[in-house]
């Protein structure tokens, strides 16, 4: 769905509950593209970093800090992520990082409850004027593991956090406070479907006790005027060049072509 004109009622309800779903944000054709590519991918599989949850589930990711010229750097640079992501957090934003969250069958762990801020923190950013995107690959659902958020929660500012199984997990004692006074949201989405949250929103996700996968691209932006005062293991500010909408299809189309030689020659090997 290109271009996408986010409006005022979108901003403003963004503010208040501190997330804003976007159905259908990228079609059907650029959805099956991420799938392809990333199931195919055998350097994202090679990059793969595992977090274990405070039962011992394993929950998979691949982190970038950089962009390049790929399906998954596409997304993260199109319009119409940034330029609504601009108007949400009323100015110029700068690519924080990107990941590939992958939930497998059965096997996928849970993200404990946690807020985005409650360690970017730790990073130098003084203020919680970040955000992230979700864009579901697969369908997300109750059965295998869709992420959860405390509506409203991002009002409540940066709360601790400590250490809960491999994870960063936010006190209990005050998300569950929370849990009483404001609604807990399922965002249960379909393929191309976008999630735009604040940094200081409350989510987590359960295992994944399904036969289905759960795959999700997050593509996470700082402010400009917020740039780190200290280096850390994620970017300082650099201008980010956005890219044409049109750009995710065909840079996603040369890179799976890419992909399948990539295989034939593992096989011929």
């Amino acid at each position: 769905m290109y271009p996408f004109n986010l409006t005022d009622t979108q901003i403003a309800a963004f503010h208040e509950d501190g997330y804003l779903m976007v159905r259908g944000l990228f079609d059907a054709e650029e959805s099956d593209l991420l799938l392809k590519i990333g199931r195919a991918d055998a350097r994202l599989d090679k990059d793969k970093l595992s977090r274990l949850d405070a039962q011992g589930g394993v929950t998979r990711l691949a982190l970038r800090n950089e962009l390049g010229d790929d399906i998954y750097s596409a997304v993260t640079r199109s319009r119409r992520i940034v330029d609504t992501m601009e108007r949400l957090l009323g100015g110029e934003v700068y690519h924080y990082h990107h990941k590939l969250n992958m939930k497998e069958p059965f096997v996928g762990g849970a993200w404990e409850w946690h807020q985005d801020y409650g360690y970017w923190y730790n990073n130098g950013c003084l203020f919680p004027d970040m955000a992230s995107c979700m864009i579901a690959v697969d369908k997300a659902t109750r059965e295998n593991g869709c992420l959860q958020v405390i509506r409203g929660s991002q009002r409540m500012g940066r709360i601790e956090h400590g250490l809960t199984g491999e994870q960063t997990g936010a006190d209990m004692e005050r998300v569950n406070e929370a849990l009483k006074r404001l609604e807990l949201i399922h965002c249960e989405m379909a393929p191309g479907d976008t999630l735009f949250f604040h940094a200081n929103l409350l989510h987590r996700s359960d295992q994944n006790r399904s036969a289905e996968p759960r795959w999700a691209l997050i593509s996470c932006y700082n402010a400009a005027s917020n740039n780190p005062y200290k280096v850390h293991h994620h970017p300082c500010y650099s201008p980010l060049e956005k890219g044409d909408d049109t750009d995710v299809k065909a840079v996603g189309y040369r890179q799976w072509i890419e992909v399948q030689d990539q295989v034939k020659t593992v096989e011929l090997a």
